[in-house]
């Protein structure tokens, strides 16, 4: 009977807490955290889209090096894989969108995959393999 009691006590008292913490989210940012527009065609501020183009660099460097973990398993993996692709092709429409928006081209002054030799590789659009997805079995044909 007592441990009911004390448990009752805990919950309530976690219960204030996530209630403090949810008035206290809301109080510095109000509406809850702005979500990225599904199509890059929906934003029309320049200053927006270069905030969006950012946010999804730093979601690519953060499954980059998650992906380096070989330990993850097969299938995880591939699904990072997969996602870091989908991310890349969606910063792609966020700087078509800036261009458009009258803001820098990133497609010629960014990053270029290059030899090693320093020359950029020809045909190297379309579907890439990163850290432990390159040493899976059905890639290795394709890097």
């Amino acid at each position: 009977l007592r441990f009911k009691t004390m448990a009752r006590n805990q919950e309530k008292a976690m219960s204030m807490l996530s209630r403090w913490y949810t008035y206290q989210r809301e109080l510095h940012n109000p509406g809850g955290p702005e979500k990225r527009p599904y199509l890059a065609t929906e934003c029309h501020s320049l200053q927006d889209s270069e905030k969006w183009r950012l946010q999804i660099i730093k979601e690519i460097a953060r499954k980059v090096s998650q992906i380096q973990n070989a330990g993850l398993g097969e299938f995880r993996i591939r699904d990072l894989n997969d996602e870091i692709n989908k991310l890349i092709r969606e910063k792609g429409h966020w700087q078509d969108r800036i261009v458009e928006l009258g803001g820098p081209n990133y497609h010629v002054i960014g990053p270029k995959m290059l030899d090693h030799e320093g020359k950029e590789l020809p045909g190297n659009r379309g579907y890439k393999y990163f850290g432990a997805a390159k040493r899976l079995t059905g890639c290795q044909g394709a890097v």
